[in-house]
């Protein structure tokens, strides 16, 4: 566990780049006081646009100033985790013109490398991400090896699949807090994309780029819907896959927008998003599923994004979403989470406890990683009036407890 606070890494950051408390504060728009709070740990935690606006004007990723884990909370075999997965992502042998290494051993058969990449695909989608580092570079090694095999209508099949396994090792390494990795795997999605000759694929290739470049939200929101504007289906000739493409690269559109409290634009993509998910219906494809529930969490969201969250309209847009009807495990603890985070700022801080605790009893992995839990805790543990056990306990499991 990371024993420092926020304050000490927002200082060391400061000093670092050699400004003052006052330089800082004018940079960030961040008032002075709360800057010296937070350094001297008389504040733990500040609302999660001023860290946002504090990591900005230092010039750093605010997973760095939340302390973000970028370990799995199991140790590896020898041949997986996320170091063997950096390696494969860069595997030096894929570059064009370097000869490829000999094979010790003959590669699996396509289709039983493709059931495993479907495996994998469900092993994300559940949080099991130790489990899935364990899995992927093998995964990824075998799929480059198939791949140089595979001939004819089997290479398209191949190529596409490895451009999901890419896809999976973009969206680990991004949740681990490696997103240098995650733009490699992401670049490496695309080229097996275009081997596919798979322009849907691409275009889920497009929409984990614009969720990959965090804190980059103009450039993610532009890209996000450039592929939208390219991939917009026929009204009468659509398929259900090419809506769902098309409705996940205006969901990916709608949440940098929000962050750039660009609220019109996030609600318009997300209009065209309900949609696109109406005409769809609930479908899983590309490694992804998509449906009208799906959108709606996503609009709890974009509500409570940006400078300016509102938290009671949240709540109430919350109500509309089939909790029973998001099929993926961790696609319901994100928009729980964003209900905790909703609770809490509406005074319900019990209730936004005890829904934390839900998720972490359904995703106790998951929970370690993401950025809005750990900012949400931190801000319940710093303006608590009396001790709370299970306050401090989550605390203490998320790694955010100061006093450990």
């Amino acid at each position: 566990m990371n024993s420092k606070s926020i304050g000490d890494r927002l200082g060391e950051l400061r000093r670092y780049r050699d400004i003052t408390q006052e330089e800082l504060a004018e940079r960030s728009g961040v008032h002075v006081d709360t800057i010296r709070k937070l350094e001297q740990n008389v504040r733990q935690s500040a609302r999660l646009g001023t860290l946002r606006k504090l990591a900005r004007a230092l010039d750093t990723e605010l997973d760095r100033l939340l302390g973000q884990p970028t370990v799995t909370t199991e140790l590896p075999d020898d041949d997986g985790g996320l170091i063997a997965l950096r390696d494969a992502i860069q595997d030096i042998s894929a570059l064009p013109g370097v000869p490829a290494d000999d094979l010790d051993e003959d590669p699996p058969a396509a289709d039983d490398w493709m059931r495993q990449v479907r495996a994998a695909t469900t092993l994300y989608w559940e949080g099991g991400y130790s489990e899935l580092a364990g899995s992927l570079p093998l995964l990824l090694r075998d799929g480059r090896a198939v791949a140089r095999e595979a001939t004819g209508s089997l290479a398209d099949q191949v190529w596409n699949q490895l451009a999901l396994s890419y896809q999976l090792a973009a969206s680990l390494a991004t949740q681990a807090g490696h997103v240098d990795w995650a733009f490699e795997a992401v670049a490496k999605q695309l080229q097996a994309a275009q081997r596919a000759s798979d322009p849907l694929m691409e275009g889920m290739g497009v929409s984990t780029l614009s969720w990959v470049q965090q804190g980059r939200w103009e450039e993610a929101q532009s890209v996000a819907e450039r592929k939208a504007d390219a991939l917009e289906p026929s009204m009468r000739r659509g398929t259900s896959a090419q809506y769902a493409v098309y409705g996940n690269l205006l969901v990916a559109a709608a949440t940098p927008a929000a962050r750039q409290d660009r609220k019109a634009d996030a609600d318009q993509y997300l209009n065209f998003a309900e949609a696109a998910a109406v005409r769809s219906g609930a479908v899983r494809t590309y490694g992804t599923a998509f449906s009208p529930v799906d959108v709606k969490t996503q609009i709890v969201n974009v509500v409570m994004a940006g400078s300016e969250p509102e938290p009671e309209k949240a709540l109430e847009a919350s109500e509309d979403v089939r909790r029973d009807l998001i099929k993926r495990p961790v696609h319901l603890a994100a928009h729980r989470l964003d209900v905790a985070q909703a609770q809490y700022q509406m005074g319900d801080s019990e209730g936004a406890l005890d829904t934390l605790l839900e998720v972490e009893a359904d995703q106790p992995e998951w929970i370690r990683y993401q950025m809005l839990a750990r900012a949400t805790v931190l801000e319940m543990r710093d303006e608590e009036r009396r001790r709370n056990t299970r306050l401090r306990g989550l605390a203490a499991r998320l790694g955010v407890e100061p006093a450990l």
